[in-house]
């Protein structure tokens, strides 16, 4: 059986790989938005805990979170809260680094964790009431900085003091002003973007997170990567692009197959007569027609995940955020987009199939 697939296929080459790259397109393009979306998880573990905080109290019902807004006056009592052993507020300015857009300025409190757990690899720390900055070693090296150089930060120009390094790659790509400072850039003086906190010995990270935003209502706190990722808009839409994606390649690529099968059972039909004939039944007539239909598939589908692959790094290149996020492809992610490949050719060699067990021998012979 696989060598007359075999045969058949390779009979009108021009049409099977046409047919297969087709399924290739559909099948990479799953690939490249699944390990995009891994790589979002990845990331947002390290947004989620930010500074080696165990989670992160931001704005309730906002689009993402870095547009929250919270009055910095509510530091003290979150800090005083009972599940709490220390707070840090965090004004984040998104594409406020002219040159890398993609890269996060920080806005913390020196005196606050999240300041102090930043390890200088070089230069020294800003010196108080000074237009300085701390840039993470990561950005440094993108950018080629170092103690000395100027940065523009949302249109002012800062001297970098020093360069740090943390080991989350949100911080390491981005930049670090003293709370006051960011609070100017950004025109809200008083309010911050969310406050981050490391909780008290044995207190569990749900726990606090149903008792915080019980006690301060109009909040949300944040504990996992996933949470994160279901608090911002951009995450939403790119599972729902997946979802379409898929869809329509299972229609297009069915439909492609389908097309592909019914031309060659129409160019062959005396040689499925001559099977009949020789004791063939319409049940594994029907097998062979399926079974080229899902070996064409796979093929598209092996191409695809080579796509695919290629395909997630330049999709966070084209929009933009290969600073902070990185396409992560897992054995889940490309089966998954394998599984799809084999339900393209099931579903398109279904109508063939049946339409060969309907043919009639004789008849099929007399039209050759």
């Amino acid at each position: 059986m696989f060598s007359i697939v075999t045969a058949n296929l390779l009979r009108s080459p021009a049409r099977t790989v046409a047919t297969a790259m087709g399924i290739a397109v559909g099948v990479g393009m799953i690939v490249a938005l699944l390990s995009f979306t891994q790589g979002l998880k990845e990331t947002a573990a390290g947004f989620v805990h930010l500074g080696g905080s165990d989670l992160g109290l931001f704005q309730a019902n906002v689009s993402d979170p870095t547009a929250s807004l919270l009055p910095e006056s509510m530091v003290a009592r979150v800090a005083a809260h009972p599940s709490v052993t220390a707070a840090t507020p965090l004004v984040l300015i998104v594409e406020g680094v002219k040159a890398e857009p993609s890269a996060i300025v920080f806005g913390a409190e020196p005196s606050g964790f999240f300041y102090r757990g930043l390890v200088l690899v070089s230069g020294r720390t800003p010196a108080a009431g000074s237009e300085q900055v701390l840039i993470g070693d990561r950005l440094a090296e993108q950018q080629h900085l170092r103690a000395g150089s100027r940065v523009l930060i949302s249109g002012h120009s800062f001297t970098v003091s020093g360069v740090y390094h943390s080991g989350i790659l949100f911080e390491d790509s981005g930049a670090v002003l003293t709370l006051a400072q960011a609070q100017a850039l950004t025109g809200r003086p008083g309010e911050v973007t969310d406050i981050v906190l490391q909780l008290a010995p044995g207190t569990g990270a749900q726990h606090a997170v149903g008792a915080l935003q019980r006690d301060f209502p109009g909040t949300q706190a944040i504990s996992d990567p996933q949470q994160a990722l279901r608090a911002g808009a951009n995450a939403t839409l790119i599972s729902k692009a997946i979802l379409v994606i898929v869809v329509i390649a299972l229609i297009v690529g069915a439909i492609s197959v389908a097309n592909t099968m019914a031309m060659s059972i129409m160019e062959r039909q005396g040689e499925i007569g001559i099977l009949a004939t020789v004791g063939w039944s319409p049940v594994r007539v029907a097998s062979l027609v399926l079974g080229e239909g899902v070996a064409v598939s796979m093929l598209g589908a092996a191409a695809g995940l080579f796509l695919g692959v290629i395909g997630g790094g330049l999709l966070v290149k084209a929009l933009g955020v290969s600073t902070y996020v990185t396409p992560s492809v897992t054995a889940w992610g490309l089966g998954r987009a394998l599984l799809v490949g084999v339900a393209i050719g099931v579903l398109g060699g279904i109508y063939p199939a049946w339409r060969v067990t309907r043919m009639q021998p004789l008849k099929a012979l007399a039209n050759t």
